[in-house]
């Protein structure tokens, strides 16, 4: 209640009953029985004051009676009365030194890893960790024997993980660390208005719209919140961010909201087939579980499109990664890096990787950057020393023992004659476009040539007396919204638009 995120605008006075300060620590909810208020007490003096966010939430312990004073009116009582400034201002220096002590008492981290190859060791781990936005701490085996915890396998090539205190002696799978996260992985009902499948923008708000407007919403994600928008590392026109925001916060942000209006985010579960049935479709989870959905959102998103260079999949994971990889920036430092594609994705991640990389090259298979990337961002690599863009260059293979060492390359300029070349290479990030995986749907959704679901006016096929809603599938009552749906927009704000327009269209079909 009251201070709950943000810049708090609120002083609260406790009249009657008892309140708990509650803090997000690394992801997840903690009481701090310590921190109760009482009657007489009152909380949000500080970043009212030094006009900082909020440190925590209240959680109320018993029926309250609370008088609540806005920004005026607490100046007012600050400039009017000198006990109450007297005493707000003792308060203020008390509050500070606390929130300093529990600054450095609070654990760095929730995840403990234990290996020797940073590089190699625990990377799908890892990866989940980052896009779930839980912090880990590497612990080299080598370089600190001391902090191994007992129990540890004695093989020191086989990494070990720690969760909040919970040894697995061998690498636990992403469900296995999620559980231990206390993150949901299950739905918590049988039935629902609405299962979005895909947590990426288009699924975060038609999770955080559904929710809000009455809706029992479930969303289905299989690897974390956000999708590829939340491994953009600085997204500059999405409106209402002039400083721009990363696709980290965003999304962390969309997950915080949705779950706040009481939408249920199942992580590590894909849904693999639909079938309709007398409520609606029942949604079947990999593992056997089933839910049924009065009606169903489709925003699964796309997967990145393979570079189909020899050696890609042997090194996949061991210097050659799909999308952006935040986490791999600190393996990167004063090293060479490539990068595949030419579109916005790659072109942040050119961005943000040549602040750790010695040096950074774009390879694109046209011309130059103008007709795929944003002109913002083309002035942005322009103005970086450690950025080339190299045109009309194609990777045909990767190579390296056990971690790439190097990339080979065809030049294919117009009017010039093919040459091959061999660069020593660190890393190489490919962001080559995408491609929807849509043959787990069912033969009668509509699709096009490339996978990608129809929907609206597009659809050739419809078997109702009703014109489809402009977001609706050929199957009635299943809508698709985001970069999985044909002709979309390939957007975050788009995204995130579609996935709000369906809720609104599914309000109407459910009202049919």
């Amino acid at each position: 209640m009251g201070l709950s995120g943000g810049r708090a605008r609120l002083v609260l006075c406790l009249l009657e009953g008892s309140l708990r300060i509650v803090l997000d620590v690394h992801g997840k909810q903690t009481e701090f029985p310590q921190y109760e208020l009482k009657p007489g007490e009152f909380l949000g003096e500080v970043p009212l004051l030094l006009g900082t966010p909020t440190f925590g939430s209240l959680r109320a312990q018993t029926s309250c009676r609370i008088a609540r004073l806005d920004k005026q009116q607490f100046h007012h009582l600050i400039r009017d009365s000198k006990e109450a400034r007297t005493m707000i201002l003792e308060t203020l220096g008390e509050r500070l030194l606390l929130i300093q002590q529990r600054s450095l008492s609070l654990p760095t981290s929730r995840v403990l890893i234990f290996g020797r190859n940073r590089n190699e060791d625990c990377h799908n781990i890892r990866e989940f960790l980052s896009a779930n936005r839980i912090p880990y701490e590497w612990v080299d085996r080598d370089v600190y024997p001391d902090r191994l915890p007992g129990g540890l396998s004695d093989d020191p090539d086989c990494p070990g993980v720690s969760v909040d205190g919970q040894l697995f002696s061998e690498p636990p799978t992403m469900r296995e660390i999620a559980d231990a996260l206390q993150l949901q992985t299950k739905p918590n009902h049988g039935s629902y208005d609405v299962v979005v499948v895909g947590a990426g923008p288009a699924g975060m708000a038609a999770g955080v719209y559904g929710s809000s407007e009455g809706l029992r919403v479930l969303i289905v994600e299989r690897c974390a919140a956000g999708g590829q928008a939340g491994t953009s590392s600085r997204i500059e026109n999405y409106l209402g961010f002039p400083e721009g925001i990363s696709g980290e916060d965003l999304t962390g942000r969309g997950f915080k909201q949705a779950t706040r209006f009481g939408a249920e985010v199942a992580l590590t579960r894909s849904v693999e087939k639909i079938t309709p049935s007398s409520e609606g479709y029942v949604c079947e989870f990999d593992g056997g579980q089933s839910v049924s959905a009065r009606a169903v959102v489709l925003a699964t998103g796309v997967d990145w499109r393979r570079l189909q260079a020899k050696g890609e999949d042997r090194l996949l994971g061991h210097g050659v990664f799909y999308g952006a990889a935040r986490q791999e920036a600190t393996n990167v430092v004063g090293k060479k890096v490539f990068i595949v594609g030419g579109g916005n994705s790659a072109g942040q991640a050119a961005m943000f990787l040549s602040s750790y990389a010695a040096e950074v090259k774009v390879l694109v298979r046209g011309e130059g950057l103008k007709l795929s990337m944003s002109q913002y961002l083309i002035d942005q690599i322009a103005s970086k020393a450690n950025i080339k863009v190299l045109p009309h260059t194609q990777v045909i293979s990767v190579e390296g023992e056990n971690f790439l060492e190097q990339i080979e390359t065809r030049i294919q300029a117009p009017h010039e004659a093919e040459k091959i070349l061999g660069h020593e290479a660190d890393a190489l990030f490919v962001m080559i476009g995408a491609d929807a995986s849509t043959s787990w749907l069912p033969d009668d959704l509509e699709r096009d040539p490339r996978g990608y679901i129809c929907t609206g006016r597009d659809l050739t096929t419809w078997k109702l007396d009703r014109h489809p809603f402009p977001l609706e599938t050929s199957l009635p009552g299943v809508f698709a919204a985001g970069d999985v749906r044909h002709n979309s927009i390939k957007r975050v704000s788009s995204g995130v638009g579609e996935g709000s327009m369906a809720i609104a269209f599914i309000h109407q079909y459910l009202a049919i």
